[in-house]
């Protein structure tokens, strides 16, 4: 389930919790932007045992964004074969997409910032959500996450 959140000191952010397990979640936060090309933001993964955190994600306005993905996958709510994945321009932040019976869309999303870099590190996890209604509303959640108007 995704949760549009606001913190304690009023900047926005996005939880999306797993529909299976509540304690494993993704956050979108600390959205800023230094133009009106690009959009810099933080992804956190937590699950027990696990936090992990990239602190600048780049969203470029020109790029194939996170949330027209999303809303494809929302779009296909009656399922698809294989697997959908999507990537940061960096690929710092991956996502990849199944779909399984009974209306649930596995959604791993993968950390894994200096690639080029000796000692790079990654992580990911895998949240369920349900196929419609869950994945519009987080489709819509990241959407006003990076819009312009959110600066």
């Amino acid at each position: 389930m995704t949760t549009p959140d606001v913190s304690t000191d009023d900047e926005a952010s996005v939880t999306i919790r797993c529909q299976d397990n509540a304690s494993v979640s993704v956050t979108f936060c600390d959205r800023f932007s230094f133009d009106a090309d690009s959009v810099h933001y933080a992804v956190e993964l937590r699950a027990p045992g696990l936090t992990a955190r990239v602190d600048e994600v780049v969203a470029w306005i020109w790029d194939s964004d996170l949330t027209t993905f999303l809303e494809e996958l929302a779009t296909d709510y009656r399922g698809w074969d294989g697997e959908r994945s999507w990537h940061a321009n960096d690929r710092d932040l991956t996502v990849s997409a199944a779909f399984r019976s009974g209306g649930y869309v596995g959604l791993t999303w993968a950390l894994r910032p200096w690639t080029q870099a000796a000692g790079g590190w990654g992580a990911s996890m895998t949240t369920w959500l349900e196929a419609g209604e869950q994945m519009t509303s987080l489709a819509a959640a990241v959407r006003a996450f990076l819009a312009e108007e959110n600066q």
